[in-house]
């Protein structure tokens, strides 16, 4: 989740639509290392976002499957992120975070 890699084949969506999904119920991530660099990334992400307005690159799954987002993010919980728009992704369905 350091490093930017090009995705491919991933629908781009708007912050402002991510609400508008149905999220996958199950966690996209299978270790709990996985998860713990998800959530170091979230958190660095939140921190250039309020501090620099940084913009991060966010892969999500949804039941139509992966999307993706290039927003900022403005506040993280143990459940779901804030987005600038005030969307709000869950956890534990992102698959990737990648800092613009």
């Amino acid at each position: 989740m350091d490093t930017i890699q090009p995705i491919y084949g991933i629908s781009s969506v708007m912050k402002e639509d991510t609400n508008d999904f149905y999220f996958v119920t199950e966690d996209v991530l299978v270790s709990a290392e996985q998860k713990t660099q998800r959530k170091s990334e979230l958190h660095k992400a939140m921190i250039l976002g309020n501090s620099e307005k940084s913009k991060s690159k966010i892969v999500f799954a949804t039941n139509e499957g992966l999307k993706k987002v290039e927003t900022t993010v403005w506040a993280i919980d143990d459940s779901e992120v804030v987005l600038k728009s005030g969307a709000f992704i869950p956890i534990h369905a992102i698959c990737h975070v990648a800092i613009l």
